[in-house]
């Protein structure tokens, strides 16, 4: 025991002698003083005798300096101690100056060592005692050095180290040096211990142990393998960073490889333009010398021919004009072809010509003298280069032996013909091709253009209409060969503005003018004379100016520099896209598709998509069109961005459609996920769609491009069933085709979700969407995709079958999933219809239809599984799918099922189907399917089938107007009022008059017929205390009676009928609304145009007055002249009767607005109490 307790004294010492060493490195002296005070009070003095001598070594406590803190009072005098801090500065300085000293002189001893080390050789034949002596102090120092070569303590050690500390101080007692240890270690908090490998209980004693039973080659070890750690991580994170690098340069330079492809392409292009543009000159540049030297030849031998005649005659040239004159018409036609540059070959043969009747006339004149007239050519003028210039004048001025012009000083009378005189002894060969002539040709041309550009302008305004475009080529050839760039400029503004308000055809012949002219002038005056001509016109006050610039912009766009085309014609297209006018817009629209091919790069597709998208959504259908059948496809085609387009068209549908308000307020409800869509959103969501069923060709195609793998069985539509088993498989990776159903069609869902069950025509054109979907991808994929998709939508996930989707497409399918009751309800109202209609009304899939139908309306119901608790929402559902007329057969063969079915159920649900379906059907399919089932479930036992068929008998009334469908409704209904009941005469009452507004003026009189015998057959008030009863018969019968005064009825009918039942209302004022009440007085004094005072004696039946019905409705009354017959009285029917045909004119608007307000009123009167 003696020996146990010895040896825990010892380890006990050594753990204490641990901790006052790393107490003292670390220089945490407080806490080893308060250590030392509380080893002194246990006695420990041989532990606290390294802290004893620490504290009192004078080199780190000097003792004037204890001595003055320990006798200084707790107020000291600030001037002293600031004398002590200058002093203690002082001490300061010069220990570090000693401790630099210090170092300096261990550096140099250090470097001796190291001499003496390397010159004397190392003394490896010691003796054995002292090497076995010293085995356990060299391996000691082994296992320092290598601890030290860890270098310094991090931060997560040195928190193990002090929480290890922390943890022996509180485990020995000493509570007060764990305290100020704890305050001593600011930046760490020692209470919390994360937990590590470190982290163990009485953590001192566990290293001491574990330091104690490890080797050096372990130690070695473990700090290898912490170094290869650390090297490793560093290595990985620049191999990391070296990648990253990597990417960014493979990046730059793809794009780099991308640039100088597109630039080789380019270059490609251009040089190939080039070359053809070369063989072309070459083989333009031969036929004109070949038609040169010909000519030259023939003025050759007309020379030698002249000079032979004038040798043998001597005969003067009398003064005979000669001249050539080229009718208008060829003038035109010379003019309008402003793209050669050379004289025409017909040109050169009418000079010809002109030359043999020059020397005809020389021979046949007896004179020494000839005047010569011949017509110049308008291709002498401004533009020609010189080279064609040079070959032009030499066959021109060569027939023209001596030339003096004429025509400069009297070009009004003759500008297009030029005098010259031949003189018989001037004839010579030099002057024929001298310059001067040349010089003196084209002066004279340029005089021409001159002129005929002064005069166009003033010319112009005195033309007929109809007749300017005759002017087109006098302008461009005008324009083409100015040399001023001010009149051109002006010659353009007419060329634009010289109709007022051209029509199509007028357009059309001023843009091939603007073309022509561009053709001929090149692309810089293209741009700097025609383009600031368009941008003018752009805000032009009259449409058809700003329709002229959006017509012909895309067409120039030919003729500019690539860099142009995608800057300002865009910039003006741009601007034409915001006109007020549709037509201008719908121009816009066609000419952006024309210049999209004719960009150089893609740098602004996205302001083109941005205008895309503007267009789509534009206000006029007009335009939309034009966009959807133009646009989008040269975009597509153009930007090769289909991803991107259908990314921000889907997002555009649903954004349309989130950011209206929802139907109520209140959370938790159907009506607070639907949207009420106003105008503007209902179109833009509409057109969207419409865009999307256009990108449907490239959506498809696109996917067949992409398919991993081809089947060449199946050339024209491989989408079949094994291919879809391959593409389950999840092999193979097929974006472009999982999109339909991974992206289109739960964004389509998302969106029917948010749709009110009114938005039929939106519900329509998704259907039509999906139709076409189904067309495209086959039968298969739509057996297979698209219907387990929605049938998960709309809550039907038991019928999907998913063994053809991958298994991470599963889990997004069944995402769709409805996962509450309301979000199961919104479902059936709004996925539902797009099931029936889109996906089993495919086609190819009406057998399956019929079979989910009967499921729905027949099995489901008799179950009590699904359709008796969302039985209103699925005849919803199927009233949409009775928009396509042919699924009618479908839905009557499983109507008729359920009309001759045993279960009261399934007929109620007939009754209430037929009733939603009346107003999708014609007269035809009324008579035949309608109608008999309708009597049919008319004539059951059961009393809820029998109102249920009167519901939908009324609605049958509203719709159709047909004499045959009426006379039905009135045998059925008559046979309804045979019955007597209360509820049957409700319930036909209610069902007529909602009828009445729209019905025939024969079902009109049979409602107030029928009104008027029951009340003739009832008009005793009931006594008795069925209170409601009475009331629910007086506010059916009063909605009845105010419907039809909203109509227009006949007089007879009116004092027969009407006004009778209104007053047999009013006699039980008990069960008669106040409201309904007032109403039917001003009814009964509109349509009787009698006083306040005379309906104030009618409505005193009812208190037993004697005379309160004789003077309104008696014999000699108002209401008498049906018994009187053909007696008429001269004095009191006179004045009534101009208020019977004038009242009902003055006083229909406010009949029909007093008909409104039906449901109110029976709301008010719902709410009264009952009478005490």
């Amino acid at each position: 025991m003696e020996a146990a307790g010895g040896a825990a004294e010892e380890r006990w010492a050594s753990l204490c002698n641990c901790v006052v060493n790393f107490l003292l490195e670390e220089k945490y002296h407080l806490t080893a003083l308060e250590l030392l005070q509380e080893l002194q009070e246990d006695g420990r003095h041989a532990q606290a005798l390294r802290l004893r001598s620490f504290f009192s070594d004078p080199a780190f406590f000097p003792p004037d300096l204890v001595a003055r803190a320990s006798s200084a009072p707790p107020g000291a005098d600030p001037q002293s101690l600031l004398e002590e801090k200058i002093a203690a500065e002082e001490k300061l300085a010069l220990a570090e100056y000693d401790l630099r000293l210090a170092k300096e002189d261990l550096s140099c001893l250090k470097l001796e060592l190291q001499k003496q080390q390397q010159s004397s050789p190392d003394d490896t034949n010691g003796p054995l005692p002292d090497a076995s002596t010293n085995e356990g102090f060299n391996q000691h120092d082994k296992r320092d050095v290598k601890i030290s070569a860890l270098g310094p303590v991090k931060d997560n050690e040195r928190k193990d180290l002090n929480c290890a500390v922390k943890e022996y101080l509180l485990l020995a007692g000493y509570r007060l040096a764990a305290m100020t240890f704890i305050e001593e270690v600011p930046d760490q908090d020692l209470d919390v211990w994360t937990n590590s490998s470190a982290c163990v209980p009485d953590a001192l004693r566990r290293y001491y142990y574990q330091y104690l039973s490890s080797t050096t080659e372990a130690a070695e070890e473990k700090i290898s393998i912490l170094r290869e750690n650390e090297a490793l991580t560093k290595d990985s994170e620049r191999l990391c960073a070296e990648k990253d690098s990597l990417m960014k340069s493979r990046e730059l330079a793809n794009n780099q490889v991308a640039s100088l492809r597109k630039s080789l392409e380019a270059a490609h292009v251009d040089i190939k333009e080039k070359e053809k543009m070369v063989q072309d000159l070459k083989q333009t540049l031969d036929a004109h010398r070949k038609e040169l030297n010909d000519c030259r030849a023939e003025i050759t031998a007309l020379k030698m021919h002249i000079e032979g005649t004038q040798s043998s005659k001597q005969m003067s040239v009398g003064d005979t004009d000669v001249t050539s004159q080229i009718n208008e018409h060829e003038n035109f036609k010379g003019t309008e072809s402003v793209t050669t540059t050379l004289v025409p070959a017909e040109s050169l043969t009418n000079t010809q010509k002109d030359q043999k009747n020059i020397e005809s006339t020389i021979e046949d004149s007896p004179g020494s003298e000839a005047p010569v007239s011949c017509s110049t050519a308008w291709s002498g003028g401004y533009g020609i280069s010189g080279e064609d210039k040079s070959g032009t004048h030499t066959s021109l001025e060569d027939i023209s032996v001596n030339g003096t012009p004429h025509g400069a000083d009297n070009s009004q009378g003759n500008s297009g013909s030029m005098s010259v005189y031949v003189l018989e002894d001037k004839v010579h060969t030099e002057k024929l091709d001298s310059p001067s002539t040349q010089k003196s040709s084209d002066k004279m041309a340029l005089e021409t253009i001159k002129i005929v550009s002064d005069a166009l302008p003033k010319i112009v305004p005195y033309v007929l209409i109809n007749h300017r475009e005759e002017l087109l080529p006098l302008i461009i050839c005008a324009i083409e060969r100015h040399p001023d760039s001010d009149v051109r400029d002006s010659l353009t503004h007419t060329l634009f503005n010289l109709i007022k308000r051209p029509d199509g055809q007028q357009r059309r012949i001023i843009m091939d003018a603007c073309l022509e002219l561009a053709k001929s002038v090149g692309e810089m005056r293209t741009e700097t004379e025609l383009l600031p001509q368009c941008w003018e016109q752009i805000n032009h006050q009259y449409e058809e100016r700003r329709l002229l610039v959006a017509q012909s912009c895309g067409e120039l766009a030919v003729y500019v520099r690539p860099e142009i085309r995608d800057s300002l014609i865009l910039s003006i297209v741009q601007q034409l896209v915001e006109d007020s006018a549709t037509v201008v817009r719908e121009a816009a629209t066609h000419n952006l598709a024309l210049l999209l091919p004719l960009f150089p790069n893609m740098d602004k597709y996205y302001k083109v998509e941005e205008l895309l998208f503007q267009l789509a959504c534009d206000p006029s259908g007009v335009v939309v069109d034009v966009a959807l059948r133009e646009l989008v496809p040269a975009v597509v085609r153009w930007g090769g961005k289909l991803d991107q387009i259908l990314i921000v068209l889907l997002s555009h549908i649903l954004v349309s459609a989130q950011r209206c308000p929802p139907i109520s307020g209140v959370e938790g409800t159907i009506d607070s996920h639907l949207r009420v869509l106003g105008e503007h959103e209902r179109w833009n969501i509409e057109v969207l769609l419409r865009m999307l069923t256009e990108l449907l060709p490239f959506i498809h195609q696109k996917a067949l491009e992409t398919c991993p793998s081809l089947d060449p069985s199946m050339p024209e539509n491989y989408l079949s069933e094994s291919r879809l088993k391959l593409y389950a498989t999840g092999d193979t990776e097929w974006s472009a085709f999982e999109w339909m159903h991974t992206e289109c069609l739960p964004n389509l869902i998302k969106l029917a979700c948010l749709l009110p069950a009114k938005e039929d025509s939106l519900r329509t054109v998704i259907t039509k969407y999906l139709l076409a979907v189904s067309g495209r991808y086959g039968k298969d994929y739509l057996e297979h995709i698209m219907l387990p998709v929605f049938l998960v939508a709309a809550g039907d996930i038991d019928s999907g079958d998913f063994t053809y989707f991958p298994l991470p497409i599963q889990s997004k399918i069944r995402g769709l999933r409805p996962k509450t009751s309301v979000a199961e309800k919104i479902a059936i109202i709004c996925v539902l219809p797009l099931l029936l209609s889109g996906i089993l009304g495919s086609p190819s899939s009406r057998q399956q239809l019929e079979e989910y139908l009967r499921k729905l309306l027949i099995q489901n119901t008799k179950d009590g599984s699904f359709s008796m608790h969302h039985s209103a929402e699925i005849i919803d559902a199927i009233r949409f799918l009775c928009i396509f007329e042919e699924h009618h057969g479908v839905i009557f063969n499983i109507l008729w099922e359920m009309v001759v079915s045993s279960d009261t159920n399934l007929k109620t649900s007939a009754a209430a189907l037929l009733k939603a379906l009346v107003p999708y059907v014609g007269v035809r399919v009324a008579s035949t399917h309608v109608l008999p089932a309708l009597i049919t479930l008319g004539s059951d036992q059961n009393s809820a089938v029998k109102y249920a068929s009167i519901d939908a008998l009324g609605a049958v009334a509203q719709h159709l107007k047909d004499d045959m469908v009426v006379d039905k409704i009135h045998i059925q209904m008559d046979a309804f009022l045979e019955d007597g009941s209360h509820e049957a005469t409700i319930s036909v009452i209610r069902a007529l008059a909602v009828a009445v507004p729209h019905s025939t003026d024969r079902l009109r009189e049979y409602i107030l017929l029928t009104t008027f015998n029951i009340f003739k057959l009832t008009s005793v008030p009931p006594i008795g205390n069925d209170i409601e009863w009475r009331r629910e018969r007086a506010n059916v019968f009063c909605e009845a009676l105010r419907a039809l005064d909203a109509t227009d009825l006949p007089a007879t009918s009116v004092r027969d009928l009407l006004l009778p039942s209104i007053q047999n209302l009013l006699k039980d004022l008990d069960a008669l609304d106040p409201a309904h009440k007032e109403a039917l007085e001003v009814i009964a004094r509109e349509r009787s145009g009698g006083t306040l005072e005379s309906i104030g004696k009618a409505m005193g039946a009812h208190l037993g007055i004697a005379t309160s019905v004789s003077s309104f409705f008696g014999e000699s009354g108002l209401l008498g002249k049906k018994e009187g017959g053909e007696q008429h009285d001269p004095a009191a029917p006179a004045p009534p009767q101009p208020s019977l045909q004038s009242q009902p004119e003055n006083t229909r608007f406010g009949r029909i607005m007093r008909g409104g307000f039906g449901d109110m009123l029976r709301g008010k009167a719902k709410g009264n109490d009952e009478p005490s």
